[in-house]
């Protein structure tokens, strides 16, 4: 088929990497505009962009996909399909229409289930056991179009986001073969979604923070579902004032309980809620590369008895 390709993140290179392997013509790459990046603010190309290039392929960075010129450009490739996976860019009608078959989307849930913009980290902070790639055909509404395939991927009790968008996406790379073979054909039939939906919001700053009053197990799935970024975060004491600390992995614990925050040992086992607690294992200090909690303690205790706030109140030392 002739295809444009439509993507911004690592996520999505597995899936352009399975369409180039399959022998389809990529005649065009559309990706978010290079950001500057680093402490020299030096203007950096996304993942697919930097692929598409190393590939020889074209690649196009419009600001927005709204504006005359964008969508006329891209009318005029005279597509078979658009195969998008976490572009980040809303699509007008023109463009979703465009296409013989149509701009298909590859999703990272079960739809309805988390529409929107942060899916496997909601996932995850929910709890679900389960979760899912999908490719649908794009319509206007957010995420609301008709399913062409599905694959249910089990969500381990280990999982953070970022090891679970690592399998979702070398699945869902390969769910693209089959349902462009399969629509080319006829072959499939676009299913409606069925059931209640629920919105996966972008996280923002202010919810990353750590609660303790919750109960162990939504602590753990918070900061499991946040990790590598944004990242849940808390605040600890230290001796020019609070520090801010992300907790990048945990562990549920049933032995020992204290006060919602309470430190309970010398190695960042943490008292939830219910009574159960969690145990940091990796860690970054603001400012600071990640690294296991046990070598940040070294250089930075963290004592029993230090109460972590789940508010704005400043943190309280040993007790």
């Amino acid at each position: 088929m002739r295809l444009a390709f439509m993507g911004t993140p690592a996520f999505a290179v597995p899936s352009l990497a399975e369409l180039i392997a399959s022998g389809h013509e990529i005649v065009a790459v559309y990706s978010q505009p290079p950001k500057p990046r680093g402490r020299g603010q030096k203007l950096t190309p996304s993942p697919v962009q930097a692929f598409a290039e190393t590939m020889g392929l074209p690649v196009f960075t419009p600001a927005s996909m709204k504006a005359p010129d964008a969508v006329e450009t891209f009318r005029g490739l005279e597509l078979d399909a658009a195969c998008v996976v976490a572009y980040g860019q809303i699509l007008k009608p023109e463009v979703l229409e465009a296409p013989r078959l149509g701009c298909l989307n590859l999703h990272g849930s079960l739809l309805p289930r988390w529409r929107g913009a942060a899916p496997i980290q909601r996932a995850i902070m929910a709890g679900d056991r389960q979760t899912g790639v999908q490719i649908m055909r794009m319509s206007e509404g957010l995420d609301e179009g008709p399913i062409l395939l599905s694959e249910v991927i089990p969500i381990h009790a280990d999982d953070t986001s970022g090891t679970l968008a690592e399998r979702m996406s070398t699945i869902g790379a390969s769910l693209w073969p089959r349902a462009l073979a399969a629509l080319e054909r006829g072959g499939v039939v676009p299913q409606p979604q069925v059931g209640d939906a629920t919105y996966a919001k972008k996280i923002s700053p202010a919810e990353a923070r750590i609660d303790w009053s919750r109960p162990a197990a939504e602590v753990d799935a918070h900061i499991r579902g946040l990790s590598p970024a944004p990242g849940a975060w808390f605040e600890a004491p230290g001796p020019d004032g609070a520090v801010r600390i992300k907790a990048l992995f945990s562990r549920l614990s049933l032995k020992g309980s204290g006060a919602a925050g309470e430190v309970l040992d010398d190695r960042l086992l943490v008292a939830c809620g219910d009574g159960a607690a969690v145990r940091l294992l990796k860690v970054q200090r603001e400012g600071r590369a990640a690294q296991d909690a046990e070598e940040m303690l070294r250089g930075f205790p963290i004592p029993a008895g230090a109460v972590l706030p789940s508010s704005s109140e400043p943190p309280r030392g040993e007790r």
